[in-house]
């Protein structure tokens, strides 16, 4: 599989069935990569949309130098910044009062998240430092590589390997104070 990149060449040529392809695969994934940034599920939807809103006004060149998730990754991630960098006033939402925004976030977390173990740990990657649940989040739930890390984040390949050690470490400590030990750390 190329990673959505003949389905981006298709609607370039023209056929907008390549367009709602990419959509179709990777809205869910970019919603939830885009809450870790926004901490807001209706947020992160808008910025989601406005990431395929780019591209279908845009038509940006991949240059084809990464895989196209891992290129429209880092577009997403380059707006979410955008987003946060001109909103300031984005509310500081402590851990105890983000239950109130569950319900929204469970139905797209069960959707996407099968058991309850991988809900735990993507809970507790909201919780731990936010370059560390990126790096987690990339490698353990959208299968980049560390290669396909490092083109998203800016970084380089070393730079992804210390940061996905030190990103175990850091959620396997938050694991612990809540009791859970999870066996693929």
């Amino acid at each position: 599989m190329d990673n959505g990149a003949s389905s981006y060449r298709r609607f370039l040529d023209g056929d907008d069935g390549g367009f709602a392809d990419i959509v179709r695969i990777y809205r869910d994934g970019l919603v939830l990569f885009l809450n870790g940034y926004v901490k807001n599920i209706h947020t992160a939807e808008e910025l989601m949309e406005e990431t395929f809103l780019q591209l279908l006004l845009k038509k940006a060149k991949y240059s084809g130098k990464s895989s196209f998730k891992s290129w429209l990754y880092a577009t997403a991630r380059n707006i979410a910044v955008d987003y946060v960098k001109k909103d300031s006033r984005l509310p500081s939402i402590p851990i105890e009062d983000l239950e109130s925004y569950a319900s929204d976030e469970s139905d797209l977390e069960r959707s996407y998240i099968r058991n309850e173990q991988k809900i735990e740990l993507h809970r507790a990657l909201a919780r731990i430092s936010k370059i560390y649940s990126e790096v987690l989040y990339l490698v353990y739930f959208e299968d980049f590589s560390n290669k396909e890390v490092a083109m998203t984040l800016g970084k380089n390949e070393r730079q992804v390997r210390n940061l996905l050690y030190q990103a175990k470490q850091a959620l396997r400590s938050e694991l612990e104070k809540e009791g859970f030990v999870y066996e693929e750390l």
